[in-house]
């Protein structure tokens, strides 16, 4: 039997839900908010439709309370708010960081086996404010990103190309936002390299667009995007529960890798049922190591935030 709790029943949140359960992903889901009867009531919806879909699924809701996540395999962070016109950046980080402290202290107290996956914003900082607080393994803490950004990346591409988004593999690093660091050396089509499909100039266009994917959907809605990060977050649930060795970039801690020492960072990974199996160091030409080098830093100077906020 296997069991994921999922807190927060916002956007990103039910779309996950309703991705695990639509796939049969998992045998229960739960999902907690805490305002009163919202994850509740999303649930309920879910699992009305399960008759047509085919699943069995079960999905739960809960306000608030924790004892019903208890003996959860994976815990996925969704929870925080967004960042409101003339709010700092370091306010968003101050409340957010709050918020996924409080969250993932009481979900570990019920499944102290878990693995954590975190999806909040500031994604880099959120990730190690949910692994300063576990207090548990990095290699089962960890954010999703890369796969956002890549799954991007790759629609993108075969927009441009006209092609299947299925035969394109493509990889990003770094964090998650405007510094990340998009490859287009380890990016193919079928095996071809993607340099030999599209020019550089355009190519570099498509990776700008990549970068501002977020914002790109902010300006288009008025709020950040739900349906791709709450199916990337769930693909990588999958790849945990059935132990798939699936090969994805995601936000993990480093450790000397790629010459970097205690920041939370995409990079690639093995996921498998240990959560983090492997964390793979590709090598990086000058420009590319200058790339990830500055987005570390960037990644740091958020980090130094929470630090000195004094939370831990």
């Amino acid at each position: 039997m296997s069991k994921i709790t999922v807190i927060g029943a916002g956007n990103v949140g039910a779309t996950c839900v309703d991705v695990l359960a639509t796939r049969e992903i998992c045998n229960e889901v739960v999902v907690i908010d805490i305002k009163e009867n919202f994850a509740d009531g999303k649930a309920l919806d879910i699992w009305e439709t399960s008759p047509v879909f085919g699943s069995d699924t079960r999905v739960t809701g809960v306000t608030n309370d924790y004892t019903k996540t208890a003996d959860s395999d994976i815990v996925i962070i969704t929870s925080g708010i967004p960042r409101k016109p003339g709010m700092s950046r370091d306010d968003l980080i101050s409340t957010n960081a709050n918020i996924v402290k409080s969250v993932t202290g009481q979900a570990i107290k019920y499944s102290p086996n878990a693995i954590i996956i975190v999806v909040a914003n500031p994604l880099d900082v959120m990730t190690y404010t949910a692994y300063l607080t576990a207090k548990i393994d990095s290699r089962k803490v960890f954010g999703m990103a890369g796969i956002l950004d890549t799954a991007r990346f790759r629609s993108f591409l075969a927009l441009e190309l006209d092609i299947s988004p299925k035969d394109i593999q493509t990889l990003l690093m770094g964090g998650h936002g405007d510094t990340m660091v998009p490859l287009p050396r380890y990016t193919t089509v079928a095996g071809i390299p993607i340099t030999q499909l599209i020019k550089k100039e355009r190519l570099d266009e498509i990776i700008q667009r990549t970068k501002v994917g977020g914002g790109e959907i902010v300006k288009l809605l008025g709020t950040s995007a739900w349906y791709a990060p709450g199916a990337a977050v769930a693909q990588m649930a999958e790849a945990i529960l059935n132990d798939q060795k699936r090969i994805f970039p995601c936000c993990t801690l480093l450790k000397g890798e790629y010459g970097l020492e205690n920041i939370y960072l995409g990079v690639p990974v093995k996921l498998g049922k240990n959560g983090i199996e492997q964390i793979i160091e590709i090598e990086l030409n000058e420009e590319e190591k200058a790339d990830m080098n500055r987005s570390a830093e960037s990644v740091k100077g958020v980090m130094k935030v929470l630090d000195d906020m004094k939370l831990f």
